[in-house]
């Protein structure tokens, strides 16, 4: 409800038809109420399920302005896509970073980092560096690998990517 009021009240102030709208909300722990979850729970591929979720979003807003995105699993498997970029954060851990990186190679993608409550891509990163924070340290990790690494390992977010370049 928070996210489509406040798409209403972006929408309403700026009406002009080549405006556009997008989301960036994390696959795990998307509440009950949201658009189509319960049936979503029975799709058992990441990315079926994600772009099913997309799709009821898209259709609950019903606005061609908007383009809807939810990150699999949460933002974490973003920095996911170079675990070695944890480094700046947190020298003199390599041990911990070679951990994390031997974690992610287990996984076809870091998209495919599951949404367990044990094994999300965040609770591996907290498990291994308790004092992460996602704010500051997130966004410093971000930077440091870069939109081109992050697109090239996680195909749903370069789709996204792509679909907003293609708005130009």
């Amino acid at each position: 409800p928070h996210l489509k009021d406040d798409l209403g009240r972006w929408m309403r102030e700026d009406k002009k038809s080549d405006a556009r709208f997008t989301s960036m909300v994390d696959l795990y722990r998307l509440p009950k109420d949201f658009p189509g979850w319960a049936n979503s729970r029975n799709i058992k591929d990441p990315f079926d399920r994600v772009l099913d979720l997309e799709q009821r979003l898209a259709d609950e807003i019903d606005d061609r302005r908007f383009v809807p995105y939810i990150q699999l699993h949460e933002f974490e498997a973003l920095l996911l896509s170079y675990p070695e970029a944890f480094a700046l954060q947190f020298p003199r851990r390599t041990k911990d970073i070679n951990k994390l990186t031997a974690q992610c190679a287990s996984a076809p993608s870091p998209e495919h980092i599951d949404d367990g409550p044990a094994t999300h891509p965040s609770k591996r990163i907290l498990d291994i560096f308790p004092d992460y924070d996602k704010v500051s340290a997130g966004s410093i990790i971000a930077k440091e690998i870069g939109l081109d690494r992050m697109r090239k390992a996680c195909c749903h977010f370069d789709d996204w990517v792509k679909r907003l370049e293609a708005l130009r």
